[in-house]
């Protein structure tokens, strides 16, 4: 992994949404339309207000979020409810979402294979900005989820609803052979605390953390 620096998180929104439009524009010099992972959680919003106003053929975007809760698109924990409040604005607002959620009572085998199919038509992913916790998660990957190790698998279907301990919601997330499709993956992260969970995380078992299995070629952007 290729680690960057910034003074703070300024800088840090500034350089990446600077860096993530140029990615997306080469991407769409390659083929028709772009695939764009974006995480939720509130680390990339700042990214997100300045990358939305960039140029870029954003009718040519595909935006997919890298999971999701299974809450309708109004809840205040929906990611969808952020990332159309932070990125899809401005010129932004002409990109393609493809949902992680249908209004549906739970992510049944049919709800899966309905959002698969939805993304599957896109893919492979184009540019990846992902996050991590503190216990080392990215997307919904937690450790100790049940359904980690079919998530991790090189044979995963392109999402699986995980019940990560701990967290109230049923989650669907997008699994590991899809986000390892990325041509190019950035990683955002802040703080003292994430720093040290991603310098030991390097080479670690994705089953103790996650993270580790998207760290060969990413692009770490880091600030206090």
């Amino acid at each position: 992994m290729d680690w960057h620096d910034y003074p703070d998180t300024e800088m840090l929104a500034l350089a990446l949404a600077k860096r993530l439009a140029a990615d997306l524009r080469s991407a769409l010099d390659r083929r028709e339309r772009a695939l764009f992972v974006v995480p939720g959680g509130s680390t990339p919003g700042p990214v997100f207000d300045i990358l939305c106003d960039l140029a870029l053929d954003w009718e040519r975007v595909d935006l997919v979020l890298s999971d999701e809760r299974w809450v309708p698109g109004d809840h205040p924990r929906s990611n969808t409810a952020l990332l159309r409040g932070r990125l899809m604005q401005g010129k932004a607002a002409a990109a393609r979402l493809i949902p992680l959620y249908l209004d549906r009572p739970a992510p049944d085998a049919q709800a899966l294979a309905d959002l698969a199919a939805g993304l599957s038509a896109a893919l492979p992913v184009d540019v990846a900005l992902l996050g991590m916790g503190a216990d080392g998660h990215t997307a919904s990957l937690f450790p100790g989820a049940p359904e980690l190790a079919a998530a991790l698998d090189a044979g995963a279907p392109p999402v699986l609803a995980l019940t990560p301990p701990g967290q109230p919601e049923t989650r669907v997330s997008l699994t590991a052979p899809v986000l390892s499709s990325a041509f190019v993956t950035h990683l955002v992260i802040t703080g003292a605390e994430k720093q040290a969970v991603l310098k030991g995380a390097n080479g670690t078992d994705p089953m103790d953390c996650p993270v580790a299995a998207f760290l060969g070629g990413a692009q770490v952007h880091w600030a206090p």
